[in-house]
């Protein structure tokens, strides 16, 4: 009830700030990462979370499955073969190479052994969709530039799943094999094809109806029945959200324009209350026991590792190159990124808790930079666009 409180206070203080947060560097956020760091255990103790606890874990992976679900609402097959050529270079091109550069850096810089190095840059390669969103979502950015983030952001979660996956099998020495990993991540895409599908079908049944308001709640229901059936067969939760997502807006778009304003207040709201646990366990003394190596290899993460593999994958594309920078900054870490490296502190592979700081680090500073960042990086675009529509035709 504690954390049910301290939430809802925080969620009227955003909704009080929310059209400043808009036009301004302030962040909504941010807003729930620093409540969560003051309330926590290093500051107040109003909060007392540890990174195993049920409601962490239970909230990042819920909070990530709704974002992929919705995501995939708005990236249907059409969408991906009419924009693939950008986001297809930062898919295949752009995110090894940020592995690579950030597994380099985890190595060279923080200390860890090569495979705990490739581990952490599995984990901090894909970018998060959530707050990728607060450039998707604004008209200002041009559209070919909010394309490429889209597809790329709801894409490269699941991309990176199964090499995190073997990683940590490999370090915990396990016994998980390779068709048993195949066959988890095969029947999350299944499930995420096949569930919507006879979903839609019944819906569109001459035997059926639903009135207005439980037309609304079609979605939800899917949404619910993908994530319950997927956690009773132990299939990947995060696959079958973003390929059920992508089923619903290809063959029933109807079903998403009637859930798709309830779905994002849905996944906001379990994405501040994420964000507000996970700042819980960042406290003073968690950002203490890092050592300075450790925000070196943090900042370049952030700097580095992400900006040269986007210019790179991106170089001769016909991309502007203010757009081509924005692309290249604009990678934030979030949700996977936490879900994964919880999945490390389960695994309790050697190494872990060292590995779970310097992700941590990286995810707490990302979410401070890019989310102060949006604004102004949208305010640059619409007054570029003022300026070429100032100058008009010449006579």
């Amino acid at each position: 009830m504690v954390l049910l409180l301290a939430f809802s206070v925080v969620l009227f203080v955003g909704v009080l700030i929310s059209g400043v947060a808009h036009r301004t560097v302030l962040s909504t956020a941010v807003l729930f990462l620093l409540a969560g760091l003051v309330l926590g255990e290093g500051v107040t103790g109003v909060l007392t979370l540890e990174p195993d606890d049920e409601i962490v874990v239970g909230l990042a992976e819920l909070a990530l499955f709704s974002v992929l679900y919705t995501d995939g609402m708005r990236v249907g097959f059409s969408d991906l073969r009419s924009a693939w050529r950008l986001p297809g270079r930062a898919l295949v091109l752009g995110m090894p190479l940020t592995f690579g550069v950030t597994a380099v850096l985890a190595h060279y810089v923080a200390g860890l052994p090569w495979t705990q190095s490739m581990l952490v840059g599995a984990v901090l390669a894909p970018t998060d969709p959530v707050f990728a969103s607060a450039i998707v979502g604004r008209p200002e950015v041009p559209s070919r530039l909010r394309s490429l983030l889209n597809v790329e952001s709801g894409l490269n979660d699941g991309l990176a799943l199964p090499v995190v996956l073997v990683l940590i099998s490999v370090l915990a020495s396990d016994d998980l094999s390779a068709p048993s990993l195949l066959g988890e991540l095969a029947l999350g895409v299944v499930l995420g094809v096949v569930v919507p599908a006879v979903a839609v079908l019944l819906i569109r049944s001459r035997h059926t109806s639903a009135t207005p308001l439980y037309a609304s709640l079609g979605g939800l229901s899917i949404g619910l029945m993908v994530l319950g059936i997927a956690s009773a067969t132990h299939a990947n939760l995060f696959l079958a959200a973003f390929t059920a997502g992508i089923t619903i807006a290809t063959l029933a778009p109807e079903v998403e324009e009637s859930f798709g304003e309830f779905g994002e207040l849905v996944t906001e709201l379990l994405k501040l209350a994420a964000i507000l646990v996970f700042g819980a366990l960042i406290s003073p003394s968690f950002l203490g026991e890092i050592p300075f190596s450790g925000y070196v290899f943090a900042l370049l993460a952030l700097v580095l590792a992400r900006p040269a593999a986007i210019f790179l994958s991106l170089a001769r594309s016909g991309l502007p190159l203010p757009e081509q920078a924005v692309a290249a900054w604009f990678g934030p870490k979030g949700f996977a990124s936490v879900v994964y490296g919880l999945l490390i502190l389960e695994a309790s592979v050697p190494r872990a808790d060292e590995m779970f700081h310097l992700v941590a680090l990286v995810i707490f500073a990302s979410i401070l930079a890019h989310s102060s960042t949006d604004v102004p990086i949208a305010h640059a675009f619409a007054r570029a666009e003022a300026r070429l529509a100032g100058r008009g035709p010449r006579a």
